[in-house]
């Protein structure tokens, strides 16, 4: 559809959010749901006995897509209530069901109810692209295993570590946003069919005082929309931190892609890695030589929103009065589908980039080499030990080599010259120095560790969702 350029268009439409997501939280989704839970509460009802007619079944049923939202909103601007407006709308369709639609129900029998249906279908998705994430990520990994690079700590030069090491290292954290969304997923409630304030007294007048057919009534219409948990009680609404929950899974997946993100940013001002960069691609209108992590900054710009807006939905459960209040209703509309299409929007760009990161080993290399002589001192020292001298004195000579070294390289910009001064220095004539001088020696396990983390902790996944990964990912801009 071509939007009114005239009017404003969320950049989710038109930047960001993926197509299948848009759908899900699109005004066809919801309505052609809460059709459909009009015709399981209807089939319901007439399983337990209530005089609903087969021909009203079918009459609902060939009509829960075709949907005139032009005419449901003339009906709006009539009623000034959406549900009543969808139920004239669907009258108008099917008219011989047109007594029998909604009957004993409240709205959010039915919008609650829907948005559930949808937060479900969501979370399945952020589920698989998830899954997209780790494999892509672990694949990088299993690529970068054994390259030695620097380690960081306050962002200051610390032990060695590998590439692969620091990507199976962003790889867990969205392994544990895995986890976190799975099981939002399987303990999602169904509202259920509970009426005005959630006592279901409508139902249980309908269904002449039986409380067993209530109950019945309940689980067939969860089972018909695909549930098999249902809240045990409710208010008029299901409970609103189910919602902040959801909404902080959520916040997590932001969370991990801005520290991702983060990370390659810095990286590639050290030009040892890079996201994908077109051949045709711009970094500057003005400076035609920049290469600008444009992508990760969108994906770190998108992922503060998410994680911000997903403290509103905490507060709209914190402000429900009694069985509710309707301020829970715009709040809503806006923050949890914003969250989901946030959510999605940056896993895009995360599959995007981890699935064709540039590496620069040489750079690596070259980085590591200018502060390896740093990190070899405490081998060197060893080494000098071993070989007759005095533990104290060593680590004396190597502290003022140090600060030497050090202020060569900060205060007249020359390189570092601790070698070649600790190879001048008779305390340690004996020692090997430039043996010592390995990358591969001072990066521990790492290889080994990223070999376990796949095979226990990524293959489970790829196994789960071998349907959903290894896919490319092109974004709109």
């Amino acid at each position: 559809m071509e939007h009114d350029r005239k009017t404003y268009v969320s950049p989710f439409e038109t930047r960001y959010a993926s197509l299948a997501m848009r759908e899900l939280f699109g005004e066809q989704r919801k309505f052609s749901l809460w059709r459909r839970i009009w015709l399981a509460l209807a089939e319901a009802q007439k399983e337990l006995g209530l005089n609903i007619t087969g021909g009203q079944l079918v009459q609902m049923a060939a009509h829960l897509d075709d949907v005139d939202l032009a005419r449901a909103a003339e009906y709006e601007r009539r009623f000034r209530h959406d549900v009543v407006a969808h139920i004239y709308a669907f009258g108008d369709v099917a008219p011989d069901a047109r007594p029998i639609i909604h009957l004993g129900a409240t709205s959010q029998d039915i919008v609650d109810n829907a948005d559930l249906v949808i937060m479900r279908d969501a979370l399945g998705l952020i589920a698989c692209q998830l899954a997209g994430v780790i494999d892509a990520l672990a694949r990088f990994a299993a690529d970068q295993r054994d390259l030695p690079c620097l380690g960081f700590t306050h962002f200051q030069p610390a032990q060695l570590t590998t590439l692969g090491k620091r990507a199976a290292l962003w790889c867990s954290d969205f392994i544990r946003d895995l986890n976190e969304i799975e099981c939002r997923r399987q303990n999602l409630e169904f509202r259920g069919i509970k009426g005005a304030t959630g006592t279901q007294a409508s139902f249980l007048d309908l269904l002449g005082g039986d409380h067993d057919k209530v109950n019945r009534l309940e689980k067939l219409v969860a089972k018909k929309m695909g549930f098999e948990k249902i809240s045990p009680v409710t208010g008029q609404t299901y409970s609103r931190k189910i919602d902040a929950e959801i909404a902080f899974a959520l916040a997590g997946v932001g969370a991990s892609v801005h520290k991702f993100c983060n990370d390659i940013r810095l990286l590639a001002h050290r030009k040892e890695v890079e996201e994908p960069f077109e051949s045709s691609q711009v970094g500057s209108s003005a400076m035609a030589y920049k290469r600008n992590p444009m992508r990760c900054e969108r994906a770190t710009g998108i992922a503060r929103f998410l994680m911000d807006i997903s403290v509103s939905p905490l507060h709209t459960a914190a402000e429900q009065w009694l069985e509710r209040t309707l301020d829970d209703s715009s709040n809503k509309r806006l923050a949890m589908s914003e969250a989901f299409l946030a959510a999605d929007s940056i896993l895009q760009i995360v599959m995007n980039v981890a699935g064709g990161l540039a590496v620069y080993p040489m750079t690596i290399s070259g980085n590591v080499a200018a502060e390896l002589p740093f990190m070899a001192t405490e081998a060197i020292l060893a080494a000098g030990v071993k070989a007759g001298g005095d533990r104290q004195n060593l680590h004396e000579r190597i502290r003022v080599h140090s600060q030497a070294a050090g202020e060569q390289v900060k205060l007249l910009g020359k390189p570092n010259d601790l070698i070649k001064r600790l190879q001048t220095d008779p305390a340690f004539a004996k020692v090997d120095i430039v043996s010592l001088l390995t990358p591969v020696k001072f990066i521990g396990r790492a290889p080994r560790q990223v070999d376990e983390f796949i095979r226990d902790c990524v293959e489970p996944v790829r196994r789960k969702y071998a349907s959903s990964i290894g896919k490319n990912v092109e974004l709109k801009v």
